[in-house]
């Protein structure tokens, strides 16, 4: 059990929670007359101007419940206790006092451990102090801690969902990192290589012509020898603890050419036209190896999610700086286009672009179909 708390206690809170947003704003619009209409046609309140009063000052606390959760819960929960102690009155007791809830909820959603639980601590003595007060029977402490632990509860819920799908969005980047870094490892393994080689080469020519010069040029090629084969070892074991005891793919990276398999009738679903323009041959593999993967997890995409689509459109065009990918469909987009959840196959290539400097995005058309873009720099690194 203490170990728990003890869990509890250091849990951060939520990295960059969101400031006021506009339904902030609507919501504290549309609480502001609620309470003056109470206040007005309610029959029963015994501290009518107080209660109204208190209600409308606390209102703001709404808008900063996300950014200081539990301040904006201890300013109302002690100066209600406050009041009660000193007057007798109960300022909160009008319906629309309900929206303390949220400050509540706000707390377990947002807030760190230590917040939560001073929280949770303080609605707890407030409660306490009502019932020895005889504010509040006992009777009523059953329900009252319901609804306070329930409003907890539901924001606990929703900051564990998060957090889930924020570990599985930062397990895709990484993935795709990792992805990225064996296409990186491949294409400098292969100058690094040549680099070695020619070393080499050099070694042996020039031992069949010893003098002077010769022998300072094989110096230099020894020591280009060397720290080439000692890049490729350090390589290859970086690439080996990326892999994490997956065996090697000894397929070679894909390239634009391989475009061109994509293209063809599918026996089930659309078909694919691929159009290939500008000058693609010199291309950095990094930048091929990631146009090759954006448009095939966009094909996927297009065949799987678009209903009723009968072509889907691949064109690649280059010029001296960027190379642009457009990979669109003809199908029904009228009720949307499901997000691709499982594999998050999309957010995986936004990364990959990212990282090489350049954007993906993807959205419906304006008609009819869904569009896939992408942009790199040529150079395969951000300018």
């Amino acid at each position: 059990m203490h170990g728990l708390l003890r869990s509890v206690w250091d849990e951060p809170g939520p990295p960059n929670p969101p400031r006021r947003v506009w339904r902030d704003w609507v919501l504290v619009g549309v609480l502001a007359p609620a309470i003056v209409l109470e206040g007005l046609l309610r029959q029963d309140l015994e501290w009518r101007p107080l209660s109204m009063v208190f209600a409308l000052v606390m209102l703001p606390t709404l808008l900063w419940r996300r950014t200081r959760p539990l301040l904006m819960l201890a300013i109302p929960v002690v100066l209600t206790s406050l009041i009660q102690l000193l007057t007798g009155a109960d300022p909160a007791e009008m319906s629309a006092m309900a929206y303390l809830l949220l400050l509540l909820y706000s707390l377990s959603r947002w807030g760190s451990g230590r917040e939560a639980l001073s929280g949770m601590a303080l609605i707890t003595a407030a409660v306490l102090a009502a019932v020895a007060a005889h504010r509040l029977v006992a009777a009523d402490i059953v329900g009252a801690f319901t609804v306070v632990f329930a409003a907890i509860a539901l924001g606990g819920t929703f900051r564990y969902r998060a957090r889930a799908r924020m570990r599985e969005l930062d397990q895709v980047k990484l993935l795709e990192r990792e992805q990225l870094a064996r296409d990186l490892h491949d294409t400098v393994a292969h100058h690094v290589s040549a680099m070695a080689i020619r070393a080499q080469a050099g070694i042996a020519t020039a031992a069949a012509r010893p003098d002077g010069a010769v022998e300072a040029a094989v110096e230099a090629l020894r020591v280009i020898e060397a720290e080439a084969s000692r890049t490729l070892a350090e390589m290859r074991a970086m690439v080996r603890v990326l892999r994490r005891d997956e065996p090697p793919e000894l397929a070679p990276n894909p390239h634009i050419a391989d475009l061109e398999h994509l293209a063809g009738h599918a026996r089930v679903g659309p078909s694919v036209n691929v159009e290939l323009a500008g000058d693609l041959d010199d291309l950095p593999p990094t930048v091929g190896s990631a146009i090759y993967r954006i448009a095939q997890e966009s094909v996927t995409n297009a065949r799987r999610h678009a209903r009723h689509a009968t072509r889907i459109e691949v064109s690649v065009a280059a010029d001296d700086t960027t190379v642009r990918l457009r990979v669109s469909d003809d199908g029904d987009s009228s009720s949307g286009r499901p997000a691709p959840a499982p594999g998050y196959g999309l957010m995986g290539m936004i990364e990959r672009a990212g990282l090489l400097g350049g954007t993906c995005e993807a959205g419906p058309n304006p008609g009819r179909g869904w569009t896939v873009t992408a942009e790199l720099p040529r150079t395969g690194a951000p300018t």
